[in-house]
């Protein structure tokens, strides 16, 4: 038998690699952003086209490289950041393991650009799958700059995968969040297609929070502060009336790391137990900085994943931190019935030390000064006024008989109701139908009865009425007397942007789109003006976690989630006549016996099966 195994060629081991680090244009930008970082920028733009599918270019003002480190940091596994199997333990910088370049050059066109601040000309090299095709000295400031177009270009399969531009601008936009939330010292731009997305100044964590989601955003905001031997939490977390339905703004960072960490997550949650509404979550910006020697990041490519040493620990003190802050601005109830907090002292003057209260003595008052005619008053003078007759009290008053022709035509309101507002001769409608549990709806059937559950019965008409309405003729629109304007994290806006026309189509009307607030002047009918905030906080959501790749899966999506968010909810007491109206308009569907999720909307039951459960 021959010798099957081969060591493989080293373009073929990049690829294999670059599966690993690089899965889409985000990934290149998030590595690029950490190299950036690591050599000590204070302003990085990146700017990227169609997505980063075509091109994606990140600047920085770092210390820049010379020719031979420009040459081998395109080598797989060579890094300035480790020099033995000891520095993994005490990782202070992004990155470590040398692989994200060699990666991304082996599956696109890379130029870099750079210059360091010993070099009086730059080096510029261009590399094309993982062969370098030109290296030249060029005039360029200190720094870097990576431009690296024709993503996948040699792995046709993986770019067939990447989802439409949208969604791929949408992940990069989540990189480059995290990114600047971690560094707010840092200046960061982002410009897509030639439009700016993102002008981020250096700034405070807080200003940094708020530039990024919006200028309302500082009103939510709770400070959390807490240092201990083991760790150091500094950050904020949301009010709870402002959390939401969906994730999103939830952000973890160790040593100014993003990770994930569902175990921290739900520390945080369990701070805000008995605050939160049903299926809300809380937002938090929390950073934590720890002794590098004490966590692992070595555990999964993208480095998101964190291994602590003591986890147990670590949770009870990020949520005693979280409970206590809640409690120190009022925002918890605190439960003591004797208490009176108008009485309690501020925090602002808890450690202040107190001053004694001046006090101002007008020594030439005199209650006895008389006003003369200059409006001067006269000391050592007092005039009495003379006091009048007890029977000026009662002048112009008349002891006039009521006569006996006047009490005749007074007149009382009879308590009891003679009359009728309709005739008695009409008779209430027989019930055909009655709600169980405030849940369902049982009607009755020549065969037996019929059980619809509301809920689904009113998304299934809602949701063909919304298909009619985006995609044949517009719904009727409700008109506000007063517009209102909600506010959403820019990248809200932005999904908010592309179904815009299809919101339209449904019934709602935007008077102004800006970059992290909307206005809205028209509703649909079927819902109030309170419910239009939490119907789109719904709506982002679920285009989050749905992705619609085409036009048609979008617009199915929407009014989906348009139509679970309007429809009435289990436990709604409904009268006889919606009860009926939803019966006969669900009737009326082309597919009533399904909700728009595929679940069953009722169910029927026979007189033969009724007569089988009392055998």
């Amino acid at each position: 038998m021959s010798d099957v195994i081969q060591l493989l060629p080293d373009h073929v081991a990049n690829q294999i690699a670059a599966g690993e680090v690089v899965q889409r244009p985000a990934s290149v930008i998030k590595e690029l952003l950490e190299n950036a970082i690591d050599a000590q920028a204070t302003r990085i733009q990146v700017v990227i086209k169609d997505a980063g599918k075509t091109q994606i270019q990140v600047v920085d003002n770092g210390i820049g490289m010379s020719l031979t480190d420009a040459r081998m940091s395109f080598e797989r596994h060579a890094t300035s950041k480790i020099k033995s199997a000891e520095d993994l333990f005490s990782l202070t910088t992004k990155g470590f393991r040398g692989e994200a370049l060699a990666s991304i050059a082996a599956i696109a066109h890379v130029e870099l650009k750079t210059k360091d601040e010993e070099s009086e000309v730059g080096t510029i090299i261009k590399i094309e799958g993982s062969e370098v095709s030109s290296q030249e000295a060029c005039v360029t400031p200190q720094g870097t700059s990576i431009s690296v177009k024709n993503l996948f270009y040699n792995i046709p399969a993986r770019r067939n995968f990447l989802k439409s531009d949208a969604v791929e601008t949408r992940h990069i936009i989540d990189e480059f969040q995290r990114v600047a939330l971690a560094h707010p010292q840092i200046s960061f731009d982002l410009f897509h297609n030639g439009s700016e997305l993102f002008q981020l100044p250096e700034t405070n964590f807080r200003q940094r929070i708020t530039n990024i989601f919006g200028g309302k955003t500082n009103e939510k905001l709770v400070p959390v502060n807490e240092e201990t031997e083991l760790v150091e939490i500094s950050g904020f977390v949301s009010k709870p009336e402002f959390a939401k339905k969906s994730r999103g703004e939830q952000f973890f960072f160790v040593n100014n790391r993003f990770i994930k960490s569902p175990y921290l997550n739900h520390a945080v949650t369990a701070a805000f137990d008995g605050l939160l509404k049903e299926k809300s979550y809380p937002g938090y910006f929390l950073y934590l900085k720890v002794d590098p020697r004490s966590i692992d990041i070595n555990i999964h490519p993208t480095k998101t994943e964190i291994k602590f040493d003591d986890e147990h620990a670590l949770y009870a003190i990020l949520r005693s931190a979280i409970k206590h802050s809640l409690g120190q601005f009022n925002v918890a109830p605190v439960l003591d019935f004797e208490r009176d907090a108008n009485l309690d002292t501020p925090y602002d003057y808890k450690n202040r030390e107190a001053s004694v209260p001046g006090v101002e003595v007008d020594r030439d008052f005199n209650p006895f000064r008389q006003e003369n005619s200059s409006g001067r008053s006269k000391p050592g003078t007092f005039r009495k006024e003379p006091a009048g007759k007890w029977e000026s009290l009662y002048s112009g008053m008349q002891d006039e008989p009521i006569e006996k022709e006047e009490v005749r035509h007074i007149e009382f309101e009879s308590e009891e109701v003679t009359g009728s507002l309709f005739d008695s001769s009409e008779s209430e409608p027989e019930k055909s139908t009655f709600q169980l549990q405030k849940k369902y709806i049982v009607s009755t059937l020549k065969s037996g009865i019929l059980v619809i559950d509301q809920h689904r019965a009113h998304t299934r008409i809602l949701y063909e009425e919304l298909l009619k309405n985006i995609t044949v003729s517009a719904a009727v629109s409700q008109q506000l007397l007063f517009p209102l304007r909600l506010q959403f994290s820019s990248h809200e806006m932005e999904m908010l942007g592309e179904i815009k026309e299809s919101l339209e189509q449904t019934g709602f009307v935007f008077s102004s789109l800006e970059r992290d607030s909307v206005e809205i002047s028209g509703i649909p009918t079927l819902i109030s003006e309170s419910e239009v905030e939490m119907l789109l906080e719904q709506l982002f959501s679920d285009l989050e976690n749905e992705v619609p790749n085409n036009g048609f899966s979008q617009t199915d999506l929407l009014a989906r989630s348009l139509a679970k968010g309007m429809a009435v909810k289990s436990g709604m007491l409904l009268n006889n006549t919606e009860q009926q109206h939803i019966v006969n308009r669900l009737f009326a569907c082309k597919e009533p016996s399904l909700s728009p999720s595929n679940r069953s909307v009722f169910i029927t039951l026979t007189v033969d099966e009724l007569d089988k459960k009392f055998m």
